[in-house]
C-alpha cells in the first residue's frame, strides 16, 4: 500500500505492508534514529512527532499517517544538539541509547509546558526507559533545562 506523508519537511510518498509500524517503516526507509527498543511501546526509544504531538512509533500503525507530518530527531538536530551539550555540562549525560527517544519527548515537553511541575515533568517522561541511569541526574537536568525553579 503507499501514503503519502510529510516527514522532517519534505513530501514522501512510503510503500507499507499492511499492519507496519511505523518504527519498522521508518528504519527501512533510513531513518535509523527511530530505535526499536521493545516493540510493546513500554521504553519510548522510538518517540517521533505526529503533527508535533510526541507518539510511539512502535505502536502506530504507518498506515494512520498518511497525510500527516512527521518529525523526527534529524529535522530537530540542532535544538537535539543543544540539548545533549546542556545534559553532559549537567553531569546527566547517557550513553545514547535511549536519547533519540528521550530527547524528542522532552524538546515537545518543553514546547507545550510552560513552568511545569515536577509531577508534570514526571508524568511526561513516564515510559522513556533508561538503562543506564537511576533518572535523579537525568531529572534534575530536565527541570534546569524546563528553567523550573
Amino acid at each position: 500500500m503507499r501514503i503519502d506523508t510529510r516527514i522532517n519537511g519534505r513530501d514522501v510518498v512510503l510503500e507499507i505492508e499492511e499492519g507496519e509500524f511505523l518504527a519498522r517503516t521508518l528504519r527501512r526507509y533510513g531513518y535509523l534514529s527511530v530505535k526499536e527498543g521493545c516493540e510493546t511501546g513500554s521504553c519510548a526509544l522510538c518517540t517521533v512527532w505526529l503533527d508535533n504531538s510526541p507518539v510511539l512509533a512502535c505502536a502506530t500503525l504507518s498506515g494512520r499517517v498518511s497525510g500527516h507530518e512527521i518529525t523526527t530527531i534529524e529535522a530537530v538536530a540542532e535544538e537535539a544538539g543543544a540539548f545533549a551539550e546542556f545534559m553532559v555540562a549537567e553531569g546527566a549525560e547517557q550513553c545514547g541509547f535511549c536519547s533519540p527517544g528521550f530527547t524528542m519527548t522532552v524538546l515537545a515537553m518543553k514546547r507545550e509546558l510552560k513552568n511545569p511541575t515536577d509531577e508534570e515533568i514526571n508524568h511526561y517522561l513516564a515510559g522513556n526507559l533508561c538503562r543506564c541511569s537511576g533518572y535523579k541526574g537525568q531529572l534534575r537536568a530536565v527541570r534546569k533545562f524546563m528553567g523550573v525553579k
